[in-house]
């Protein structure tokens, strides 16, 4: 079955994640799809906006469990691929997008789910949005330039509470902190967001770009941030903190941080 489907039509490109069976959590074919979709947009003159959309009442749990497994064990092998190539693609490929991208959250956005939002332009979302960030929870660090981009967008105090302490922000949390620009009712989410991108992809298209860039230049280290983070990422992965939460999590049990530091 397609999990991933794009479509086009009135400038508007739509990624949509149709794997609500598993909370629309990426698999890497999932992210190799989205990446190439993005990168055939930037020279296509038919394409203005994208526009990501969740589906079953879920926008994404993040990475799929089990291929986060199979990146662990590549690490803990020594392959040097350790972060497989489709999932940081994708994440390097979010800054460098040059048109405007408009997310319509309904449901949960976790780990990455939630980080790509900091790299839309419009965020909406419907009142049962649960963002959160449980990296640390995990022993790894945050992904995708957040650790620039969440205390740009939402101050400093309220991006550690998120990302340090794990806390989820709802709908209300989230616009409060910056991080969606309007709360809509679930049925009116999707048609929210396309008239939004059908406004953008009606503006003079060059303009339209050159001042989304020159608004995005407060982010000029982003990349190479993006690549701290994976260095940090990968190298946590094998640590007894990361081991010990990811048995906890397939055991259903609060893991034990202490003991996987005394026996580590």
């Amino acid at each position: 079955m397609t999990e991933i489907e794009i479509k086009t039509a009135d400038g508007v490109q739509v990624i949509r994640f149709l794997r609500a069976e598993k909370k629309n959590a990426f698999t890497g074919p999932m992210y190799a799809a989205m990446s190439q979709a993005l990168e055939a947009a930037a020279t296509d003159d038919a394409i203005a906006v994208h526009v990501f959309i969740g589906s079953g009442g879920v926008f994404s749990a993040g990475n799929d469990i089990n291929d986060f497994l199979q990146r662990a064990q590549a690490t803990a092998a020594g392959n040097a691929g350790g972060i497989p190539t489709p999932s940081l693609d994708f994440i390097r490929r979010l800054p460098k997008v040059t048109k405007p991208m408009i997310a319509a959250v309904d449901g949960l956005a976790i780990g990455v789910g939630a980080t790509m939002l900091l790299h839309c332009d419009l965020v909406y979302a419907a009142p049962s949005a649960s963002l959160r960030m449980p990296f640390l929870d995990l022993g790894l660090v945050q992904e995708a330039g957040s650790s620039i981009t969440a205390p740009a967008r939402m101050g400093y105090p309220r991006a550690f509470e998120m990302i340090c302490l794990g806390e989820p922000f709802g709908a209300e949390r989230a616009l409060q902190a910056g991080l969606i620009n309007a709360i809509v009712p679930a049925e009116q989410l999707e048609a929210t967001a396309m008239a939004a991108a059908k406004r953008l992809a009606a503006k003079p298209r060059q303009a339209l770009m050159t001042s989304r860039r020159l608004l995005r230049q407060n982010f000029p280290d982003l990349g190479a941030m993006i690549d701290a983070e994976a260095a940090a990422y990968q190298t946590l992965m094998v640590s007894p903190e990361a081991r010990e939460a990811f048995m906890a999590f397939l055991e259903k049990r609060p893991p034990d941080f202490a003991k996987a530091r005394r026996d580590g």
